[in-house]
């Protein structure tokens, strides 16, 4: 059983608090990905659990044991870093099979397993290439396959496609969620936590997303719940590409003033609002989730059109409307440019997808079921 769980983990450098007592549970054979912006306290919290960093409050536990006091070799853990941590010196052969030879497995055993993790990572053409001839693609799935060699209980990833390019990057994010999907149908340790800053990682590769900022886990759940219900504006504005657009607005009785122009609220908004939601709000909307219309359709807010980015089969559309900058999303096809008269625009948002948020606490006050 490979289970992970923290309980009011806390990590504290002498007055300065990095990590706020977080609770976690990671499901045996769970992909887990701790996600935040620099400085989140999401590396902090993995070196935790790996033994690099101590620990200043709270537990850490990995399937029934306790951790808090082992050494990193004692805690069932493989840690994969952004900066691959291969030894220079080595053969990929050597740097694969050197945590068996520590522990001193029989030669045929560590001759079958380096077979074995070269085939499934496909790396069987480099073992006698030192780290300097491979290539950063190259390199990395060395090091996921120094990690998968010693069948840890739990693989932790630090950053790991973080030094690689854009289209590698893709086909990496395929290689190691393939490599998870694998483990799992084998019946074999297959718990992953994997840290990044790149969303787009987080969504296409997490069975959940932990969203953290400042030391604190603003949001764990999978990633469409995530995008569609987020519970707070943090969240909203962090997860999806482009973030979502939050613009201040009041709300009385039924009617969202923002600045001079306002919106009616529908039966799909009302019925999910929290009646005890204060009147100051923050109007959170998806650059997808606007329509541009005429200037006889009622319910829209008008903007003028600052800049515009043709982006092949989309356009992005960066509108200020009231002071308050916001960015469109339309199809090229469906970019009119005479329903533009100048550079003003109406733009009519999908109240089904639309958010209210509280503007001091940033909490989802449209959530209604949240309550």
């Amino acid at each position: 059983m490979a289970r992970l769980q923290l309980r009011n983990l806390e990590k504290d450098y002498g007055g300065f608090k990095a990590v706020h007592g977080i609770n976690l549970d990671v499901a045996d054979g769970e992909f887990m990905v701790l996600v935040g912006p620099s400085g989140c306290a999401k590396s902090t919290t993995l070196r935790m659990i790996a033994g690099l960093e101590r620990v200043t409050g709270g537990e850490i536990r990995i399937g029934d044991s306790l951790v808090n006091d082992k050494a990193p070799g004692e805690r069932g853990i493989a840690m994969v870093f952004q900066n691959y941590a291969l030894y220079p010196h080595m053969k990929v052969r050597k740097n694969l099979s050197f945590g068996l030879r520590l522990k001193r497995r029989p030669a045929e055993e560590i001759e079958q397993a380096t077979r074995d993790v070269s085939n499934i990572l496909e790396i069987g053409d480099y073992l006698e290439r030192l780290p300097k001839q491979l290539s950063g693609g190259q390199a990395q799935r060395v090091a996921v396959g120094r990690a998968l060699i010693k069948k840890p209980q739990v693989f932790l990833f630090d950053e790991p496609l973080s030094n690689l390019d854009a289209k590698l990057r893709a086909s990496m994010r395929v290689r190691i969620t393939d490599l998870h999907k694998q483990l799992k149908a084998d019946g074999l340790q297959s718990t992953v936590v994997y840290v990044t800053h790149d969303q787009t990682e987080a969504m296409t590769m997490g069975d959940r997303i932990c969203v953290m900022k400042e030391g604190r886990i603003m949001q764990v759940a999978d990633p469409v719940t995530l995008y569609n219900r987020p519970a707070n504006a943090f969240v909203a504005g962090f997860i999806g590409s482009p973030e979502m657009n939050l613009i201040d607005a009041d709300l009385s009785g039924s009617t969202l003033s923002i600045g001079s122009q306002s919106l009616a609220l529908g039966p799909a908004m009302l019925e999910r609002l929290n009646p005890k939601a204060a009147s100051a709000l923050t109007f959170g909307v998806r650059p997808q989730h606007f329509s541009l219309v005429g200037a006889g359709e009622d319910n829209a807010l008008e903007g003028r059109v600052s800049h515009v980015e043709f982006m092949g089969h989309e356009v992005y559309l960066y509108v200020n409307v009231e002071g308050q900058q916001m960015i469109v999303v339309v199809s090229a096809t469906a970019y009119d440019r005479s329903k533009i008269q100048g550079d003003i625009v109406r733009l009519q948002p999908s109240q089904e997808t639309a958010h209210l948020f509280d503007r001091k606490t940033g909490e989802n006050v449209s959530l209604a079921d949240l309550h």
